[in-house]
């Protein structure tokens, strides 16, 4: 093999196991990361800001059955979250954005509570696991209507989003 093509495979090698990062820190088992919205007004829609999310993990299983969700609000209570089988063989899976990430996750929630406004009550979690050993999830569901014609857009109805910073808890998640 020559020089060049041995630098490359290492290269490729580095980059590949540089890519992996254990991510076992982040288990709950019997705790949770609890913590409340970030009451920005301008990442806030949906919800009130006074809410708190509540997140169980399994990073041993990030990839079928990854934990739960539940809101102070009642929205969501002890719901599964639910993994997007293809994104783990898409470039979306190594989504990066923002300093201190060392992983963010995509994934679905039904609210307990139902939206109605007739769109479902499937809701997306991007959920981000930190340096600093918290974890930060942002809620979105849905876009506020495009005003047509020179018509008012309807009201926001289904529009959700929220970011929460959560912390880790030694108990369950108690709402």
């Amino acid at each position: 093999m020559n020089a060049g093509r041995a630098a490359l495979s290492l290269g490729t090698a580095v980059t590949i196991f540089a890519g992996c990062r254990d991510l076992s820190s982040f288990n709950t088992g019997n705790g949770s990361f609890a913590g409340p919205a970030v009451p920005a007004s301008f990442v806030l829609a949906g919800i009130d800001a006074g809410t708190s999310l509540c997140l169980t993990l399994d990073t041993d299983h990030l990839q079928d059955a990854p934990g739960d969700i539940s809101s102070s609000d009642g929205r969501f209570s002890g719901v599964p979250l639910r993994p997007i089988p293809q994104i783990w063989q898409d470039p979306l899976s190594t989504l990066t954005f923002g300093e201190g990430r060392l992983k963010n996750l995509i994934y679905v929630a039904a609210a307990s509570t139902p939206f109605d406004d007739g769109n479902g009550n499937d809701v997306f979690f991007v959920l981000s696991l930190m340096q600093s050993g918290d974890v930060e999830v942002r809620m979105i569901r849905g876009a506020p209507s495009l005003a047509v014609d020179g018509a008012a857009a309807a009201p926001p109805g289904g529009n959700l989003f929220a970011v929460f910073d959560l912390t880790r808890q030694p108990g369950p998640c108690t709402y």
